[in-house]
């Protein structure tokens, strides 16, 4: 038996109905794979030789009440210690936090917010930051994923370099809403006339994941 020959196109995916066990397989001729957190474990559906790092990875938004705290005029604000926050509307109310470390990361098999990490890591950043913030009260909290990419931290946008028809936009790594507007017209440059016209994006190709050529994001919050 000879070595499995890897898979070169995608001729068609099966969309499977939520609560059930049915699917519908679906003729395509490009497949672009924008599935956010877990871009990576359905790349692997389709090319399994060639894994792509990206992964879910739980973060913590918290909101707090300060009524002396910055005015309308203050930014979202990114400290250096990786702490954020921005004003939520004109009721003395902030959202903001912080990524963990490498070796803290929280479990992804739930949604559930650790206050604890505010306590610890976000409260004391903020309050060196701006005094007025030692006398916050929490509000409220939520969880939700990050489409982290564990290689490096930049966003992954091309051509899959093992599948001809399959494309990616993924690994955001916390910056999809803002890169959202430019990441959308360059695939459709690329599904539409197989090149980039806008903006050169090509170094963000999944090629260079393969290659070990990383394009390293440190300002990751």
């Amino acid at each position: 038996m000879g070595q499995e020959q890897p898979v070169s196109r995608i001729r068609y995916v099966n969309v499977h109905a939520a609560d059930s066990r049915e699917y519908q397989p679906v003729s395509c001729a490009i497949v672009v794979n924008a599935a956010g957190a877990w871009a990576g474990e359905l790349a692997q559906l389709a090319e399994p030789r060639l894994r792509l790092p990206l992964e879910p990875r739980k973060r913590f938004v918290y909101v707090w009440h300060c009524p002396d705290g910055p005015g309308l005029e203050c930014p979202l604000l990114v400290d250096t210690s990786g702490v954020y926050f921005r004003r939520d509307g004109i009721g003395g109310n902030y959202l903001g936090g912080r990524s963990p470390a490498e070796e803290d990361e929280p479990d992804t098999s739930d949604l559930e917010v650790d206050y604890d990490f505010f306590q610890e890591k976000v409260w004391p950043e903020l309050a060196r930051r701006v005094p007025a913030f030692a006398a916050l009260k929490v509000r409220s909290a939520w969880a939700g994923y990050y489409d982290y990419n564990a290689f490096d931290r930049s966003a992954v946008l091309g051509a899959h370099p093992g599948v001809e028809n399959l494309f990616v936009a993924a690994g955001f790594s916390g910056r999809g809403l803002q890169q959202a507007p430019a990441a959308g017209r360059a695939v459709a440059e690329l599904v539409l006339r197989g090149r980039f016209q806008s903006l050169d994006l090509s170094r963000f190709g999944p090629g260079r994941l393969a290659a070990g050529e990383p394009l390293a994001e440190s300002a990751v919050v």
